[in-house]
């Protein structure tokens, strides 16, 4: 279980003993129900770290809701069904920003001199593909630390916005490169 979930599971203060209306305490409920919903999220996202965000918010909109949630034969079920909207979810809002990184890069590329070539223009798409698939080979949190940093944060905003120790930053940034040069190598045909 990873350190996220468990924390929302498992708080220092104590643990959680409301009830839902059948009398199932979100405790159990988390404790029969964790692995499905973490495994339908991944299934879904093909991310293990989406599918913990994911799982994270379902279990949390449960917590919200355990008056009104379904009874125990109906919980799982609907478990199930917030996981897979919020999945589904997930997957437009990266398929909005993809549609929006490519519209940039468009409207910066038409304000150019000169429009790239057909042939440049398939090149460049390729390349930015095998950027994008050796970046998502990257573990957390150092793709969100080389991602961070790239776009012209310092190590303590990088660190305050993770949740990350600031002197570890620099090292998981430092990783990041390394390991982005490795996979890059692979992906691109070089090695």
């Amino acid at each position: 279980m990873s350190g996220r979930v468990e924390a929302l599971a498992t708080p220092a203060q104590g643990t959680y003993k409301k009830e839902m209306a059948a009398g199932v305490s979100f405790d159990e409920a988390f404790a029969l129900h964790h692995r499905a919903v973490f495994r339908t999220a991944r299934s879904y996202l093909h991310d293990p770290g989406l599918a913990e965000d994911v799982t994270q918010e379902v279990f949390l909109r449960l917590y919200k809701n355990l008056e009104s949630a379904p009874s125990d034969d109906l919980l799982r079920a609907w478990l199930l069904r917030v996981t897979i909207n919020l999945a589904l979810n997930t997957i437009r809002g990266q398929n909005r920003s993809a549609v929006r990184d490519d519209e940039y890069f468009k409207s910066a590329v038409s304000h150019c001199e000169g429009l790239p070539a057909p042939a440049e223009e398939y090149e460049r798409k390729q390349l930015v593909e095998k950027a994008r698939m050796a970046l998502g080979k990257i573990k957390e949190p150092m793709r969100s630390c080389l991602t961070l940093k790239q776009q012209g944060l310092s190590y303590k905003e990088i660190a305050e916005a993770l949740s990350l120790n600031e002197t570890s930053v620099g090292s998981y940034v430092a990783r990041a490169r390394k390991e982005f040069v490795r996979v890059y190598g692979k992906v691109g045909g070089r090695k």
